[in-house]
């Protein structure tokens, strides 16, 4: 029988619970007017806050309390979101999680004067202004139609880049309407959040107002993309075909490009590892660019990390990876050794070029790595074991996973490292994920002289790159926004 005393705890909790939605609600209001109508986007200690559920808000903030360490109510972040919307503030990436904790940390009483002052670099629309970048994607694969989605979310004031055309070898009226559907549609990210309207005779699809243009073209240097009003653009190349210096600057021969960004491992150009190694290169004088691998994205971070604090001797990486199209679904020939066989009922032991191409990256662990791959069925989702022997032993597991803990909340990594604590964290559940590296901190294996580690990230191998090619193709082309992060 249902007593006194729990009919009022339950009631007592869902009222709270209903309290909070309401405050979410109204956070939720700030973060659209401030991205559509200021161009500044609010996250939430690295959480992306656009297109995202009132319970997806409110389970934020239990990860700020349990593993950022700074437990901070809803409450009290929707008013400095609407503290915020009273500045004049110029296009930025603002971390109203940490806004909100300094804010509670300073003891101020007023909002306004508080966020005045800390973001007074941040006020006035002359303080940091930019020409959005054309982008055209060349390809329009699994890669390609990811980095569409995400290069039309950010629209309206403060846009970085902007998807102008989409180049495919052939474009019939069926082509047009069949690259639509699986831009609306997709088995493994889910249906696409807003609108995709072909323009069959105009060669144009429409996705959320935005008008891309589709071309047809065999070579690259045969495009003249100024016809279409296109100046000054880059290339982002996604088909796999090229991955030679000169055959990627094949693009600059065409009117219209400025800068090519390959969403592959190139030969004889920068290979760049957002957050890694992206400071390094001359993007002044240099026109052709590589995002490098999934791998190397997934990889890289927790390296980097480990290197500059205990240093690498030696390690091997074993990657689980998604099968991908290079595969056949079923048995037939492939040029390849193993490849041939079904991709959908084998796991298939083959060769990754990850472990050469950190030191790409690394210089410092040049000929310490080793690395192999075994493809999987599973569509997508893949997961990196590094097991390392460290130069300076580690006192124990715990210390091992706040070093890691510590880099992806703050420094250089934020964006590439997702610290996960959840114990029953599987290959799914990072679908979607924003980070190239997501960290599982429950399967890390420390010996017990502290000499020898081994430690897992997770990566979705489509989405969670795409998110590093597009960071770094804002950085190649300087359209980087004020960052409060």
């Amino acid at each position: 029988m249902e007593t006194l005393e729990t009919k009022v705890g339950y009631e007592a909790g869902l009222q709270d619970y209903v309290d909070r939605e309401k405050a979410a609600v109204d956070l939720m209001n700030s973060v659209g007017r401030l991205m559509y109508d200021r161009g500044v986007e609010l996250v939430f200690f690295r959480n992306h806050l656009l297109d995202i559920s009132i319970s997806e808000m409110i389970k934020h903030f239990d990860y700020a309390k349990q593993v950022v360490k700074k437990p901070i109510d809803v409450y009290s972040t929707a008013d400095v979101a609407r503290g915020l919307l009273d500045l004049d503030l110029a296009p930025s990436k603002i971390d109203i999680g940490r806004l909100t904790h300094e804010f509670k940390a300073s003891k101020s009483t007023s909002v306004s004067e508080f966020l005045t002052t800390h973001l007074s670099a941040f006020i006035g629309q002359d303080k940091h202004t930019f020409k959005p970048q054309d982008v055209v994607l060349y390809g329009f694969g699994r890669i390609g139609r990811i980095a569409a989605r995400e290069l039309v979310k950010q629209a309206g004031k403060g846009q970085q880049l902007r998807l102008r055309a989409i180049v495919t070898r052939t474009l019939t009226d069926e082509e047009i309407v069949k690259r639509a559907a699986l831009l609306r549609n997709d088995s493994v990210h889910g249906a696409f959040k807003g609108t995709v309207i072909e323009d069959v005779p105009n060669k144009i699809i429409s996705i959320n107002g935005q008008q891309v243009q589709l071309i047809a073209a065999s070579n690259p240097e045969d495009i003249d993309y100024t016809i279409y009003g296109i100046h000054n653009a880059l290339v982002i190349d996604n088909t796999g075909a090229f991955t030679k210096r000169a055959d990627l600057e094949r693009h600059l021969k065409s009117k219209g490009v400025s800068k090519v960004l390959l969403t592959a491992p190139g030969k004889e150009v920068p290979n760049i590892v957002y957050g890694i190694n992206h400071k390094d290169v001359d993007i002044e004088n240099e026109k052709v660019f590589s995002a490098a691998s999934c791998t190397t994205n997934a990889i890289c971070p927790i390296l980097k990390v480990v290197e500059d604090n205990l240093g690498v001797e030696k390690g091997h990486i074993e990657t689980v990876h998604a099968y991908t199209n290079d595969q056949n679904l079923l048995d037939n020939y492939h040029k390849g050794p193993r490849r041939g066989r079904s991709a959908a009922i084998n796991m298939v032991i083959t060769s990754t070029g990850a472990g050469t191409a950190v030191s790409k990256a690394i210089p410092s662990l040049k000929d310490k790595l080793t690395a192999n791959a075994v493809r999987v069925p599973t569509p997508n989702g893949s997961l990196a074991i590094m097991s390392l022997t460290l130069k300076k032993p580690i006192k124990d597991l715990a210390a091992m996973n706040d070093m890691i803990r510590d880099a992806a909340l703050i420094g250089e990594l934020v964006n590439q490292i997702h610290y996960q604590v959840d114990p029953e964290l599987v290959s799914s559940d990072i679908i979607g994920d924003t980070c190239c590296s997501v960290f599982d901190s429950n399967a890390t294996i420390v010996s017990a002289d502290g000499k020898s580690v081994v430690l897992y990230a997770w990566y979705d191998n489509e989405f969670g790159y795409t998110k590093q090619v597009i960071r770094l193709a804002k950085h190649v082309t300087k359209v980087r926004r004020l960052v409060y992060y």
